[in-house]
């Protein structure tokens, strides 16, 4: 038996496909532009670390311990090829963090599939993906965590579609997105439990109303889901095995569930956060001086989505099942993520994408409960400017606050300094070799250098978790080093071979790398010389300017004459 409900005209879904897409289209644009002015993250570095082999050597090998799934790796691929890179040294910013903003923007386009089930809820649903400032600001963020939840919805909306026709095509495509989901991220399985518990529940409560287990699961090939489930064991073994080179991988992407379990339970991790953590961020964050931050108004329109979703009832197009299914996965999600002692802020995007859906929903219901026009517009107005506050918040997040700590987002990011750490490291290279045959140093504890490397992946860099035995021209230490540096330079250096040091960074002479990690730096007094005995390009570009213009121009109106 399946539910019936108001479903919408070939000409009415029409136009809410269009809207959607258009919706989409803005997401892109705006999530686009200016994706190089954050820093890049360490996680962002790492994962960009771990693509060098894949671009230059297209070699990659998962990894049970670290970096996650292989589809980020992968997906890669497609932008460097269509800018033409082949180096590490080559690509940029833009060719990294364009593949989760892709898949956002894939994210809300595939609303358009779910408008016969959520009614015009599809289009608020899809404008508050692409305007919510979580959404927004990790769709900028080289991580699995956007394409986890995109080939999530994935997974849903084939799910729904294969419920309504039974077409294999569907229940295919939903063993794709399975699949990719278990090639992007360990932590799909959490998604798998919610959504089996969800479709549990509702299977029981048909056979509870029609008192045959039959019936629940009518319509349902056996041919259909073994086809289903063999697409999707496909295509995560080809991503594992590395296209078929690295058959050890797939079985490391299902050993690997023994190092997650040991850090979902919290120990030995800086990342151990109470269960309302994600709840807080979402409701309401400020921290000092800076602004008030608040998805609060996406939290509550879900709750009358859940209120939609329990009653059970047909509303204005909108599938009963399906929003006691998505209500059902959403509350389990949150459930499962909030007493999870390890928290990290992306990680709540997969249940809040299921709160976007509900809010969606519940938009339209306090439209439809609003009987007299004028209630109906003071409701009408209030989600427009709630919408607008959305918009200004994620513009604030992505653009003015992209690396300020103050933004509840930004988690152990790294600092606008690394900026000046580069440039002043970059004045210094190629003198006397430095960079080149000379490599310089870096030094800190718990390798918290990074994403030192990525920025200087076009230097030889020595890299180090303790002071070298020999000090080269030009080192970078963490903090808690700089008395070591000391005592090797001036006690244990014997006294006809010490060399004076200056400091790298003037005016302080640390700079931050992230809160709570500072750097310092020292060149070589013979370096450092060197250095300024260079003539300055600006001074010199000046002078050129300076005796082009006292220089007559020739009577043919020719080039100028040289000097």
């Amino acid at each position: 038996m399946r539910w019936r409900h108001e479903v919408l005209s070939d000409r009415g879904a029409g136009y809410y496909w269009l809207v959607i897409i258009v919706v989409a289209l803005g997401a892109m644009a705006t999530r686009v532009p200016r994706l190089r002015m954050r820093p890049m993250h360490t996680d962002e570095a790492v994962h960009a670390d771990k693509f060098r082999d894949l671009l230059e050597a297209g070699h990659y090998e998962y990894d049970l311990d670290e970096y996650h799934g292989p589809t980020l790796n992968y997906l890669t691929l497609i932008p460097a090829r269509v800018a033409g890179q082949h180096k590490y040294s080559e690509i940029t910013e833009v060719t990294l963090r364009v593949v989760p903003v892709a898949a956002s923007v894939i994210l809300i386009a595939l609303t358009v599939f779910l408008v016969d089930g959520l009614g015009s809820g599809a289009i608020i649903a899809a404008l508050l993906a692409a305007i919510s400032p979580a959404m927004f600001f990790y769709s900028r963020y080289y991580i699995q965590e956007m394409l986890l939840v995109c080939f999530t919805f994935g997974l849903i909306v084939s799910g729904y579609r294969y419920a309504r026709t039974r077409s294999l095509v569907w229940i295919v495509a939903a063993g794709v997105f399975a699949g990719l989901m278990h090639a992007t991220k360990e932590t799909c399985v959490i998604a798998f439990g919610c959504m089996g518990l969800a479709e549990a529940v509702l299977v029981l409560l048909r056979i509870r109303r029609q008192g045959s287990w039959r019936g629940a699961v009518t319509g349902v090939r056996l041919g259909h889901v073994v086809l289903g489930l063999l697409a999707a064991v496909c295509i995560s073994a080809v991503f594992y095995s590395s296209f078929f080179s690295h058959p050890k991988g797939v079985a490391d992407s299902y050993l690997t569930y023994a190092t997650y379990l040991g850090r979902a339970g919290g120990h030995d991790t800086t990342h151990v956060h109470p269960w309302p953590y994600y709840l807080q961020m979402l409701a309401f964050s400020k921290y000092e001086g800076g602004p008030a931050w608040t998805e609060g108004a996406i939290v509550l329109l879900a709750a009358v989505g859940l209120v939609v979703a329990a009653r059970g009832k047909p509303l204005l197009g909108a599938d009963p099942v399906l929003l006691r299914f998505i209500a059902l996965y959403t509350v389990a999600m949150t459930a499962v993520y909030s007493a999870l002692p390890y928290k990290t802020p992306w990680c709540l995007l997969g249940f809040f994408h299921g709160m976007i859906l509900l809010a969606g929903v519940g938009s339209v219901a306090l439209l439809t409960w609003a009987r007299e026009p004028a209630a109906r517009a003071i409701v009408a107005v209030l989600l427009i400017v709630l919408a607008g506050h959305l918009a200004f918040q994620a513009y604030r997040a992505g653009f003015v606050y992209a690396a300020d700590s103050r933004n509840p987002y930004v988690y152990a990011h790294t600092a606008d300094d690394i900026f000046a750490v580069v440039e002043r490291v970059k004045d210094f290279a190629g003198l006397d070799g430095l960079g080149e045959s000379v490599p310089i140093q870096v030094a800190c504890s718990g390798k918290d250098y990074w994403p030192l490397p990525w920025y200087l992946r076009s230097y030889a860099v020595a890299w180090s978790v303790d002071l070298p035995a020999k000090i080269g021209p030009l080192i970078i230490i963490s903090e808690g080093l700089e008395g070591g540096l000391a005592h090797r330079l001036y006690v244990e250096t014997p006294t006809q071979d010490r060399r004076m040091y200056m400091y790298l960074f003037d005016d302080p002479y640390y700079l931050w790398l992230r809160p709570q990690v500072k750097l310092l730096g020292f060149v070589r007094k013979d370096i450092w010389e060197l250095y300024h005995q260079r003539p300055d390009p600006t001074e010199l570009v000046e002078g050129m300017h300076d005796r082009q213009t006292e220089q007559p121009a020739s009577e043919s109106g020719g080039d100028v004459c040289p000097e």
